[in-house]
């Protein structure tokens, strides 16, 4: 899963939300190191819908234009649990071998 698609997925997890408001998400939830651009957007969540992970939740009109709503699927949540227990594994992992080297 890529980091894009996995900070999407952490972000929706909270709850519904439109286009501006996961660019937002992402960028809080990296700590400003993921900053996604509309048109990239709109392919990770395109693919996250097709893999069944996302669906559309409603559509609202706002000021005049079109806000289309996403919301996180129960296999979205299962993967993205699935992709939480990985990258801990993989920080336990990373974390025990420079523990070791400094040991020595």
């Amino acid at each position: 899963m890529s980091e894009q698609a996995f900070l999407v997925l952490t972000a929706l997890a909270e709850e519904p939300m439109h286009g501006y408001a996961i660019v937002q998400a992402v960028e809080t939830l990296s700590e400003g190191r993921t900053r996604l651009r509309v048109g990239t957007l709109y392919g990770v969540l395109d693919r996250l819908v097709a893999e069944g992970l996302a669906e559309r939740d409603r559509e609202e009109v706002h000021q005049g234009r079109l806000r289309r709503y996403y919301r996180l699927t129960d296999a979205g949540v299962r993967a993205l649990s699935a992709e939480v227990a990985r990258l801990s594994a993989n920080v336990r992992a990373a974390s025990a071998v420079l523990r070791a080297r400094e040991a020595r």
